[in-house]
């Protein structure tokens, strides 16, 4: 082969590997793009918390993807019927008792999100692993709960007021609704691997009463 032919076959590789690059490059930066554009999607609020608390993309992204892991492999499951009807019943005696005691209505609030917590699958732990178990399937209501959490924290040390308790009373019971409302995530397998499931008339189904968060009675100022 001449030093010409050489030459020509050398320049054509070169181009061949920078095109492969070029191509290779587009395509991680594409599948980056539509990996940021899907947990911002599934995240919504506390994709742009953790981004400011981590201030770089690249380890916000990094913790919501550890986050969705982690709770894929945990036992999270929608309340039976009879069970959501009774924490909605207990939410609506703890509601009751804010008249009489809004501190201690605020503390029995969240120990009964807690409780659901517990019954829907949600290990226990400290209240940023559950903030951050709980934001995979609930994004939206969290930035309130959080909210709710540091008024608590702040009346336990005699800085929040009344109408500050009484906000906390509805941002727990957004999340507290959720909770007990929230479907479990279908499952999709092979036509051939589907079981035969009967079907329960929607009428057999009880249904779970929540009281709308606007009824929460208000309290003397203190």
């Amino acid at each position: 082969m001449s030093t010409e032919a050489l030459v020509v076959a050398a320049v054509a590789v070169v181009v061949i590997l920078i095109v492969a690059a070029w191509l290779a490059s587009t395509r991680q930066q594409s599948q980056k793009r539509q990996r940021s554009e899907q947990l911002r999607e599934r995240f919504g609020p506390e994709y742009e918390r953790t981004l400011a608390e981590k201030g770089d993309t690249r380890q916000a992204e990094k913790e919501l993807t550890a986050r969705q892991k982690r709770v894929s492999q945990l036992h999270i499951h929608a309340l039976a019927a009879e069970e959501g009807q009774h924490f909605a019943e207990e939410w609506q005696a703890v509601q009751m008792g804010f008249v009489d005691d809004p501190s201690i209505a605020v503390r029995d609030a969240e120990a009964l999100v807690g409780r659901v917590m517990d019954a829907r699958g949600y290990p226990e732990g400290d209240f940023e692993q559950r903030f951050a178990d709980v934001s995979v399937d609930h994004p939206t209501t969290l930035g309130q709960y959080r909210a709710a959490h540091e008024i608590t924290l702040r009346h336990a040390e005699g800085q929040a007021s009344t109408e500050d308790l009484r906000q906390v009373m509805l941002n727990d019971h957004t999340l507290f609704t959720e909770l007990v409302d929230a479907p479990v995530a279908v499952e999709v397998v092979p036509d051939a691997e589907v079981p035969a499931v009967e079907v329960v008339p929607a009428t057999d189904v009880p249904a779970v009463e929540v009281v709308p968060v606007t009824d929460v009675p208000a309290a003397a100022a203190v």
